[in-house]
């Protein structure tokens, strides 16, 4: 292995490191809803005597949840909206999700992409060719439903060479619904703290909720359906 090739994957491996150790040592455990059950006064607190310096924090603390793909994500938005309100929570949560999304993407892109280029072989092309003519649509829709892990979602665009500017747009427009739903929903954790209650995060797979989301879905696929019609005709 040349020390060329190393370097790339030093960027990929930092990650799988830094999961593998907040994993291993628990970490998990400092960011649950019990611990912002028993602390959300303390919190509210701080956050509301240093505005700034606090969505500075949660911008790149959120960013650094999803660079590393950590199992707390889901939280993440909810908090946003419990200690900033829910607009300004889903706007901060955005912009670092899709910053954290644009790490998991270039580090991906610099450690596998070639690796993959050359056991794929000739296959990939066709590949590339179908992804590439419609990749804004397919991201969008998958950012939209929330069917795929985060971090696969991050990780295949990738792979199939679709551009960073083109991924971060979809990714900010995609994950802008969820982000507003959840933030919504921790807007009002204060008053389920206060009764000793434990939110619901599922809530984003009830009906109401998951068919707006799934005709969202639906408009960022049909300009495909679209051109699949117009190529047959």
């Amino acid at each position: 292995m040349t020390s060329k090739t190393i370097g790339r994957l030093v960027p990929a491996a930092i990650l799988i490191l830094g999961l593998a150790a907040f994993l291993v040592f628990g970490l998990e455990r400092y960011l649950s809803f019990d611990m912002l059950s028993r602390h959300h006064a303390t919190l509210t607190a701080w956050v509301g005597a240093h505005k700034a310096l606090a969505a500075v924090a949660f911008v790149g603390g959120y960013a650094l949840v999803v660079v590393f793909s950590l199992p707390v994500a889901a939280l993440l938005t909810p908090l946003g909206g419990f200690l900033f309100g829910p607009w300004v929570g889903a706007a901060l949560s955005v912009i670092a999700a899709t910053l954290g999304a644009m790490g998991v993407f270039l580090a991906a892109r610099t450690a596998f992409r070639d690796a993959f280029r050359a056991r794929a072989g000739s296959r990939l092309a066709k590949l590339e060719a179908g992804f590439a003519r419609d990749d804004f649509s397919y991201l969008l829709s998958l950012r939209l439903i929330p069917v795929f892990p985060f971090w696969l979602v991050n990780v295949v665009p990738a792979l199939l060479g679709m551009r960073l500017d083109r991924f971060a747009l979809a990714t900010l427009i995609g994950i802008i619904p969820g982000a507003v739903v959840y933030a919504g929903l921790g807007d009002g954790f204060g008053m389920l703290f206060e009764k000793g209650d434990m939110p619901n995060l599922g809530i984003i797979f009830e009906w109401r909720i998951l068919l707006p989301l799934l005709g969202l879905a639906a408009l960022a696929l049909a300009p495909i359906a679209y051109n699949r019609l117009k190529a047959k005709a």
